[in-house]
C-alpha cells in the first residue's frame, strides 16, 4: 500500500471523560461522522484514552495513516500520553497532526466569532494545566492576544479552570462582555465548572458555545486533515 492510500485513514482522537467515558466517546464519534461527511472516500473513525480499550478496538483493522488530536493545545497528552497509549494499542506508523486548539483555521474562526459577537470585551475561558505544563495555558493567552488585536476589542484575556489566573477570581468585567470556552466539547468543565466558576465571580457577561461545538469545526477538521495528508483541499465553507 502506498504513501497516498494510507493517508486516507485518519484517526479523530480525544481524551475523553475518564469518570464517565461513554457520553463522551459518543460525542466524539458524531464529530467523526459530521467530519467523514466532508471527507469521501476516507476510512475515518474516532477514539477517546479515556474509554477502555477503544484505541485497539477501533484503529486495530485501520491501515495506518493520520491521527487528529481533540486537544486545544500541545502538551504532556499529545506529546506522551498518546503515542505511549498508540504504542500500546499495536498501532504504529501513524502520523500525527497539530492538535485542535493550536490550528491556525480554529483560531481564526475564535476571532471571528468574537468580532461577530459584536462585544468590546472577551474572556477566554480555558482548563490550563495546573502548573504540569506552560503549553495549555500559552495557546489560551495566545488565541485572546491575537482577539485583542484583530478583533477590535478594548480587553482580551485568558483565565483558567486549573491554573492562575483562576476563572473564579476575574473582576471588572462590563455586562456587554462575553466569554470564549476554549474547550473541545461539551464535557464537565464546559457545562458544570465554567459556568460555576464565572458565577462565583460574579462575571455579568455572556457565555458563548464552547469553539469546538461551533458548526464550522467539522468542515475546518476535514481541511486540516486533507492538508495533512498532503492532498489538494477545498477551503471549507463559512
Amino acid at each position: 500500500m502506498d504513501q497516498g492510500e494510507r493517508a486516507k485513514s485518519a484517526l479523530i482522537l480525544a481524551h475523553g471523560q475518564p469518570s464517565d467515558p461513554d457520553p463522551a466517546a459518543r460525542e466524539l464519534e458524531a464529530l467523526a461522522a459530521l467530519v467523514a461527511a466532508h471527507l469521501p472516500g476516507w476510512d475515518l473513525r474516532a477514539a477517546t484514552l479515556a474509554q477502555p480499550g477503544a484505541l485497539s478496538r477501533v484503529g486495530g483493522d485501520m491501515a495506518p495513516g493520520l491521527v487528529f488530536p481533540v486537544f486545544m493545545a500541545a502538551g504532556w497528552f499529545t506529546r506522551v500520553a498518546v503515542p505511549a497509549r498508540m504504542a500500546e494499542a499495536g498501532l504504529e506508523g501513524w502520523r500525527m497532526l497539530e492538535p485542535m486548539g493550536c490550528a491556525g483555521p480554529v483560531q481564526d474562526l475564535a476571532v471571528r466569532i468574537v468580532r461577530e459577537s459584536g462585544a468590546d470585551q472577551v474572556l477566554v475561558a480555558a482548563h490550563g494545566s495546573g502548573g504540569r505544563s506552560p503549553a495549555p495555558a500559552a495557546v489560551a493567552r495566545g488565541v485572546a492576544e491575537r482577539i485583542g488585536r484583530e478583533a477590535g476589542v478594548a480587553r482580551a484575556e485568558a483565565a483558567f479552570i486549573e491554573q492562575a489566573p483562576w476563572l473564579n477570581q476575574v473582576s471588572g468585567w462590563d455586562a456587554g462582555a462575553v466569554c470564549l470556552p476554549f474547550f473541545a466539547m461539551s464535557g464537565g468543565h464546559v457545562t458544570h465548572d465554567l459556568p460555576e466558576a464565572l458565577r462565583e465571580a460574579g462575571f455579568p457577561g455572556r457565555i458563548l458555545p464552547a469553539l469546538g461545538l461551533h458548526p464550522e469545526i467539522p468542515a475546518l477538521i476535514a481541511g486540516l486533515i486533507r492538508e495533512g495528508a498532503g492532498l489538494a483541499a477545498t477551503p471549507p465553507g463559512r
